[in-house]
């Protein structure tokens, strides 16, 4: 059995990850589930002997001497491959997620409008969150497809690793990867700004020195759009500021407040066909004046009712989302209830309230 054998077999079922661990079978995510491929368990030596032949030399000694690796894999021209190398107590281990050799349009996601809205900004910080394996590249390659196809101009990727490839259509495309072309995210936000780059994805936000830079390169007219880990838009503004000292945060909050264009909390929700697929659901923030006045005056506890006020500006819930799944039949109210925020009052709605066995409520 090769690496290339379980990638063939996790596509052919449409899983999204393959993870690798020595006294386990190969284990497929499908459908949001960890289900084993066979019963046969690896010992250590068949996954060091699966994992070896995807290394270059540098990548070899950086795994021996660290015993941990990021990077990506082309799997011929079926689809590329996030790869995490780790080693571990009981020896070397893996896990792979698949990325799609064929980007899907704003079209195929069947995104709502709101998130076409922000595609087509063209200067302040797009922030798209959520937990990993929600599918926040998926929304971000798209929408950076939005772009390439609709105008022009120049699009620069800064990635760890290089995720989704864009051809250029409309727009020139730098693709640069951390490690590889440039030393950190830093270094390349920092740089871009001398590039001549009309919108700029940063795969990840990591401190408050990357972020800032990103919030000033904002501010000087360019598009960003990043990823950060938080489940709503609140918590997204919240992270951002606390990212900082007390005595810098009135200072990020004046950056933030005049930047912030967006923000994209995605989660994906099992759907309720029995198909293994799952429906991706957002809660949108979209920047106006009133939520600058939020952001500045550290009042993040009033977005939520902000958002509830911006539905005819494209601007959703999280949970009013996952109510219309449920309502549409698309979604159970029990998967969707435990994705919601407010799980008392979501619990309560009318739509919900009738799918859900009594001990499937809230305490």
């Amino acid at each position: 059995m090769s690496i290339a054998v379980l990638f063939d077999r996790l596509m052919d079922r449409n899983g999204s990850d393959l993870h690798l661990s020595a006294g386990y079978p190969p284990m497929f995510r499908l459908g949001g589930e960890l289900v084993p491929d066979g019963d046969r368990e690896l010992a250590a030596a068949e996954i060091e002997a699966l994992l070896v032949p995807l290394l270059g030399a540098e990548q070899r000694v950086q795994f021996d001497m660290t015993g941990d690796l990021d990077f990506a894999h082309a799997h011929g021209t079926r689809a590329r491959f996030r790869c995490n190398y780790m080693r571990k107590t009981t020896g070397p281990g893996a896990v792979f997620r698949i990325i799609p050799s064929k980007i899907k349009t704003l079209d195929d996601l069947g995104v709502p409008a709101g998130i076409r809205k922000l595609a087509e900004l063209r200067a302040g910080l797009v922030l798209v969150t959520g937990p990993t394996g929600s599918g926040k590249s998926t929304t971000l390659a798209a929408m950076v497809d939005h772009i390439n196809q609709n105008r022009n101009g120049h699009i620069l990727t800064i990635e760890d690793p290089i995720e989704f490839v864009h051809q250029p259509r409309r727009c020139l495309v730098t693709h640069k990867e951390v490690g590889d072309h440039v030393p950190t995210f830093l270094d390349a936000i920092r740089s871009a700004g001398r590039e001549n780059a009309d919108v700029i994805l940063v795969g990840e936000l990591r401190g408050g020195e990357t972020m800032k830079a990103a919030l000033q390169l904002a501010s000087f007219g360019v598009l960003i759009f990043a990823t950060v880990h938080t489940n709503s838009a609140a918590a997204t503004i919240d992270r951002f500021v606390n990212a900082f000292p007390a005595e810098q945060q009135p200072q990020i909050r004046g950056l933030l407040a005049d930047s912030l264009s967006g923000v994209v909390a995605q989660q994906l929700v099992r759907r309720a066909d029995g198909t293994g697929g799952r429906a991706a659901v957002h809660e949108i923030l979209i920047g106006s004046i009133a939520l600058s006045s939020l952001i500045r005056e550290g009042k993040t506890q009033q977005v939520a009712s902000l958002i509830q006020q911006g539905t005819g500006e494209g601007m959703q819930s999280m949970d009013a989302a996952l109510e219309k799944l449920v309502a549409s039949g698309a979604v159970k109210a029990k998967d969707a209830l435990d994705k919601a925020l407010d799980k008392e009052s979501f619990a309560r709605v009318p739509s919900v309230a009738r799918g859900l066995l009594p001990d499937e409520r809230p305490e």
